[in-house]
Protein backbone atom coordinates (compact mmCIF):
# COMPACT_ATOMS: atom_id res chain seq x y z
CA UNK A 1 0.00 0.00 0.00
CA UNK A 2 1.22 3.50 -0.74
CA UNK A 3 -0.24 6.96 -0.92
CA UNK A 4 0.51 10.07 -2.94
CA UNK A 5 2.11 13.02 -1.18
CA UNK A 6 -0.08 15.97 -0.21
CA UNK A 7 0.78 19.35 -1.67
CA UNK A 8 -0.19 21.50 1.35
CA UNK A 9 -0.53 24.38 -1.11
CA UNK A 10 3.14 24.28 -2.14
CA UNK A 11 4.08 23.30 -5.72
CA UNK A 12 5.17 19.67 -5.76
CA UNK A 13 8.61 18.33 -6.49
CA UNK A 14 7.57 15.00 -7.99
CA UNK A 15 6.36 14.30 -11.51
CA UNK A 16 3.06 12.38 -11.72
CA UNK A 17 4.76 9.14 -12.75
CA UNK A 18 7.34 9.17 -9.93
CA UNK A 19 6.94 7.06 -6.78
CA UNK A 20 5.33 8.74 -3.76
CA UNK A 21 7.14 10.15 -0.73
CA UNK A 22 6.59 7.00 1.30
CA UNK A 23 5.49 3.40 1.11
CA UNK A 24 3.43 1.47 3.64
CA UNK A 25 3.80 -2.29 3.80
CA UNK A 26 1.35 -4.48 5.74
CA UNK A 27 -0.61 -1.50 7.08
CA UNK A 28 -3.05 -3.76 8.92
CA UNK A 29 -0.32 -5.85 10.54
CA UNK A 30 -1.60 -7.30 13.81
CA UNK A 31 1.74 -7.60 15.61
CA UNK A 32 2.85 -5.31 18.41
CA UNK A 33 5.80 -3.87 16.47
CA UNK A 34 5.58 -0.84 14.19
CA UNK A 35 8.55 -0.44 11.84
CA UNK A 36 9.86 2.68 10.13
CA UNK A 37 12.78 3.11 7.75
CA UNK A 38 13.83 6.75 7.44
CA UNK A 39 16.62 6.20 4.90
CA UNK A 40 15.13 3.43 2.79
CA UNK A 41 15.89 4.82 -0.68
CA UNK A 42 18.59 6.71 -2.58
CA UNK A 43 16.15 7.89 -5.26
CA UNK A 44 16.39 11.54 -6.35
CA UNK A 45 13.38 13.36 -7.85
CA UNK A 46 13.85 13.75 -11.60
CA UNK A 47 13.60 17.52 -11.37
CA UNK A 48 16.74 17.57 -9.18
CA UNK A 49 18.88 15.46 -11.49
CA UNK A 50 21.60 13.81 -9.40
CA UNK A 51 22.17 16.78 -7.04
CA UNK A 52 25.54 17.04 -8.80
CA UNK A 53 26.75 13.68 -7.45
CA UNK A 54 28.08 10.59 -9.21
CA UNK A 55 26.08 7.34 -9.17
CA UNK A 56 28.60 5.67 -6.86
CA UNK A 57 28.24 8.53 -4.37
CA UNK A 58 24.45 8.22 -4.35
CA UNK A 59 24.81 4.46 -3.86
CA UNK A 60 27.03 5.00 -0.81
CA UNK A 61 25.85 5.59 2.76
CA UNK A 62 25.60 9.34 2.25
CA UNK A 63 22.61 8.72 -0.04
CA UNK A 64 20.70 6.20 2.08
CA UNK A 65 21.09 3.32 4.54
CA UNK A 66 22.12 0.38 2.32
CA UNK A 67 20.29 -2.81 3.20
CA UNK A 68 18.02 -1.24 5.82
CA UNK A 69 14.87 -1.37 3.71
CA UNK A 70 15.47 -5.00 2.74
CA UNK A 71 15.83 -6.02 6.39
CA UNK A 72 12.84 -3.91 7.45
CA UNK A 73 10.59 -5.44 4.81
CA UNK A 74 11.55 -8.98 5.83
CA UNK A 75 11.17 -8.12 9.52
CA UNK A 76 7.69 -6.82 8.77
CA UNK A 77 6.78 -10.26 7.47
CA UNK A 78 8.29 -12.10 10.43
CA UNK A 79 6.51 -9.94 13.03
CA UNK A 80 3.31 -9.16 11.09
CA UNK A 81 4.27 -5.53 11.60
CA UNK A 82 3.29 -2.49 9.55
CA UNK A 83 6.23 -0.71 7.95
CA UNK A 84 6.51 2.89 6.75
CA UNK A 85 9.51 3.56 4.48
CA UNK A 86 10.73 6.83 3.01
CA UNK A 87 10.71 7.07 -0.76
CA UNK A 88 13.64 9.39 -1.51
CA UNK A 89 17.26 9.98 -0.59
CA UNK A 90 18.29 11.51 2.69
CA UNK A 91 20.28 13.99 0.58
CA UNK A 92 17.09 15.54 -0.79
CA UNK A 93 15.78 15.91 2.75
CA UNK A 94 16.64 13.75 5.73
CA UNK A 95 13.49 12.31 7.26
CA UNK A 96 15.29 11.70 10.57
CA UNK A 97 16.53 15.26 11.09
CA UNK A 98 14.62 18.11 12.70
CA UNK A 99 14.06 20.81 10.09
CA UNK A 100 16.23 23.25 12.07
CA UNK A 101 19.19 20.87 11.97
CA UNK A 102 21.86 21.69 9.37
CA UNK A 103 21.74 18.06 8.24
CA UNK A 104 18.09 18.34 7.23
CA UNK A 105 19.14 19.33 3.70
CA UNK A 106 22.87 18.70 3.88
CA UNK A 107 25.26 20.86 1.87
CA UNK A 108 27.93 18.24 2.49
CA UNK A 109 27.85 14.72 3.88
CA UNK A 110 30.84 12.74 5.18
CA UNK A 111 33.10 15.31 3.57
CA UNK A 112 31.35 15.09 0.17
CA UNK A 113 29.88 18.40 -1.10
CA UNK A 114 26.30 18.19 -2.40
CA UNK A 115 26.15 20.83 -5.18
CA UNK A 116 22.39 20.54 -5.67
CA UNK A 117 21.80 21.59 -2.07
CA UNK A 118 23.88 24.77 -2.14
CA UNK A 119 22.22 28.17 -1.97
CA UNK A 120 18.65 26.91 -1.82
CA UNK A 121 15.93 29.51 -1.46
CA UNK A 122 13.38 29.31 1.34
CA UNK A 123 10.79 28.30 -1.26
CA UNK A 124 12.96 25.48 -2.61
CA UNK A 125 13.49 24.16 0.91
CA UNK A 126 9.77 24.40 1.64
CA UNK A 127 8.97 22.35 -1.47
CA UNK A 128 11.13 19.50 -0.18
CA UNK A 129 9.58 19.68 3.27
CA UNK A 130 6.01 19.75 1.96
CA UNK A 131 6.51 17.11 -0.74
CA UNK A 132 8.69 14.56 1.05
CA UNK A 133 9.26 15.16 4.77
CA UNK A 134 5.74 15.98 5.92
CA UNK A 135 3.93 13.23 3.98
CA UNK A 136 6.28 10.59 5.39
CA UNK A 137 5.77 11.68 8.98
CA UNK A 138 2.04 12.21 8.52
CA UNK A 139 1.85 8.60 7.30
CA UNK A 140 3.55 7.41 10.50
CA UNK A 141 1.18 9.55 12.59
CA UNK A 142 -1.90 8.18 10.84
CA UNK A 143 -0.72 4.61 11.24
CA UNK A 144 -0.03 5.06 14.95
CA UNK A 145 -3.37 6.80 15.40
CA UNK A 146 -5.13 3.67 14.09
CA UNK A 147 -3.35 1.66 16.79
CA UNK A 148 -4.08 4.00 19.70
CA UNK A 149 -6.17 1.39 21.50
CA UNK A 150 -3.53 -1.35 21.44
CA UNK A 151 0.04 -1.52 22.74
CA UNK A 152 2.70 -0.79 20.13
CA UNK A 153 6.50 -0.71 20.13
CA UNK A 154 8.29 1.46 17.56
CA UNK A 155 11.45 0.21 15.84
CA UNK A 156 13.37 2.47 13.45
CA UNK A 157 15.63 0.41 11.16
CA UNK A 158 18.95 1.86 9.96
CA UNK A 159 22.40 0.78 8.78
CA UNK A 160 25.84 2.32 9.36
CA UNK A 161 29.31 2.29 7.85
CA UNK A 162 32.04 0.03 9.30
CA UNK A 163 34.56 2.92 9.31
CA UNK A 164 33.93 6.58 10.12
CA UNK A 165 36.62 9.27 10.10
CA UNK A 166 39.27 6.56 9.99
CA UNK A 167 37.95 4.73 13.06
CA UNK A 168 36.75 1.12 12.95
CA UNK A 169 33.29 0.55 14.40
CA UNK A 170 33.27 -2.88 16.04
CA UNK A 171 29.56 -3.43 16.60
CA UNK A 172 27.74 -5.62 14.03
CA UNK A 173 24.53 -4.08 15.39
CA UNK A 174 23.62 -1.36 17.86
CA UNK A 175 20.45 -0.41 19.70
CA UNK A 176 19.94 3.27 20.50
CA UNK A 177 17.38 4.99 22.70
CA UNK A 178 16.42 8.50 23.76
CA UNK A 179 15.48 9.27 27.37
CA UNK A 180 13.86 5.95 28.23
CA UNK A 181 16.30 3.05 27.77
CA UNK A 182 14.16 0.19 29.11
CA UNK A 183 13.02 -1.24 25.76
CA UNK A 184 16.51 -0.85 24.30
CA UNK A 185 18.06 -2.65 27.27
CA UNK A 186 15.72 -5.62 26.84
CA UNK A 187 16.36 -5.98 23.12
CA UNK A 188 20.12 -5.46 23.42
CA UNK A 189 20.37 -8.25 25.99
CA UNK A 190 18.35 -10.60 23.80
CA UNK A 191 20.42 -9.80 20.70
CA UNK A 192 23.61 -10.94 22.45
CA UNK A 193 22.42 -14.51 22.02
CA UNK A 194 21.88 -14.07 18.28
CA UNK A 195 24.86 -11.96 17.19
CA UNK A 196 28.53 -12.85 16.81
CA UNK A 197 30.10 -9.71 18.28
CA UNK A 198 29.40 -6.80 20.60
CA UNK A 199 25.93 -5.29 20.58
CA UNK A 200 26.31 -1.52 20.66
CA UNK A 201 24.66 0.25 23.58
CA UNK A 202 23.55 3.60 22.16
CA UNK A 203 26.12 2.95 19.45
CA UNK A 204 27.12 3.89 16.81
CA UNK A 205 24.91 6.91 17.53
CA UNK A 206 22.96 7.98 20.60
CA UNK A 207 19.57 9.51 19.93
CA UNK A 208 19.56 13.26 20.51
CA UNK A 209 16.57 15.57 20.24
CA UNK A 210 18.54 18.15 18.23
CA UNK A 211 19.72 15.53 15.73
CA UNK A 212 17.03 12.84 15.56
CA UNK A 213 13.37 13.27 14.70
CA UNK A 214 11.57 9.96 14.39
CA UNK A 215 12.09 8.33 17.79
CA UNK A 216 11.67 11.52 19.87
CA UNK A 217 8.54 12.62 17.99
CA UNK A 218 6.70 9.40 17.07
CA UNK A 219 8.05 7.31 19.95
CA UNK A 220 8.54 8.95 23.31
CA UNK A 221 6.67 12.04 22.14
CA UNK A 222 3.58 9.84 21.98
CA UNK A 223 4.44 7.90 25.13
CA UNK A 224 5.52 4.85 23.12
CA UNK A 225 8.62 2.78 23.74
CA UNK A 226 10.87 3.31 20.74
CA UNK A 227 14.37 2.35 19.62
CA UNK A 228 16.67 2.79 16.68
CA UNK A 229 18.34 -0.38 15.39
CA UNK A 230 21.58 0.18 13.47
CA UNK A 231 23.11 -2.71 11.49
CA UNK A 232 26.67 -2.40 10.15
CA UNK A 233 26.30 -2.34 6.39
CA UNK A 234 29.24 -4.61 5.53
CA UNK A 235 26.91 -7.35 6.76
CA UNK A 236 24.13 -6.22 4.44
CA UNK A 237 25.38 -7.11 0.97
CA UNK A 238 23.39 -10.18 -0.06
CA UNK A 239 19.90 -11.58 0.10
CA UNK A 240 21.11 -14.23 2.52
CA UNK A 241 22.44 -11.51 4.84
CA UNK A 242 19.18 -9.55 4.67
CA UNK A 243 17.31 -12.73 5.55
CA UNK A 244 19.67 -13.58 8.41
CA UNK A 245 19.45 -10.15 10.03
CA UNK A 246 15.68 -10.08 9.81
CA UNK A 247 15.54 -13.53 11.42
CA UNK A 248 17.94 -12.49 14.22
CA UNK A 249 15.99 -9.36 15.00
CA UNK A 250 12.67 -11.20 14.90
CA UNK A 251 13.92 -13.93 17.24
CA UNK A 252 15.31 -11.41 19.74
CA UNK A 253 12.12 -9.32 19.59
CA UNK A 254 9.91 -12.33 20.27
CA UNK A 255 12.00 -13.21 23.31
CA UNK A 256 11.41 -9.84 24.96
CA UNK A 257 8.06 -8.79 23.46
CA UNK A 258 5.96 -9.72 26.49
CA UNK A 259 8.30 -7.98 28.92
CA UNK A 260 8.51 -4.88 26.72
CA UNK A 261 4.74 -4.60 26.54
CA UNK A 262 4.57 -4.71 30.33
CA UNK A 263 6.76 -1.62 30.64
CA UNK A 264 3.80 0.71 30.39
CA UNK A 265 4.06 4.15 28.85
CA UNK A 266 7.40 5.69 28.11
CA UNK A 267 8.92 7.73 30.88
CA UNK A 268 8.79 10.75 28.62
CA UNK A 269 5.14 11.04 29.61
CA UNK A 270 5.56 10.09 33.29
Amino acid sequence: MSAAPRSHGVPGLLDPDEPPAFEIVNAAGAGSAVLVCDHASNRIPLRLGTLGLAPEQLADHIGWDPGAAEVARRLSGHLDAPLVSSGYSRLVIDCNRPLANTGSIAEESAGVPVPGNLGLSAEARAVRVETLFQPYHEAIDRLLDTRSNRPSLLLSIHSFTPVLNGEQRPWPVGVSHWRDRRFAALLSKALVGHVDGIVGDNQPYPIEEAVDYTVPVHGEGRGLHAIMIEIRNDGLRTTAQFDAWAERLAAAYREIEADALKLGRSRADI
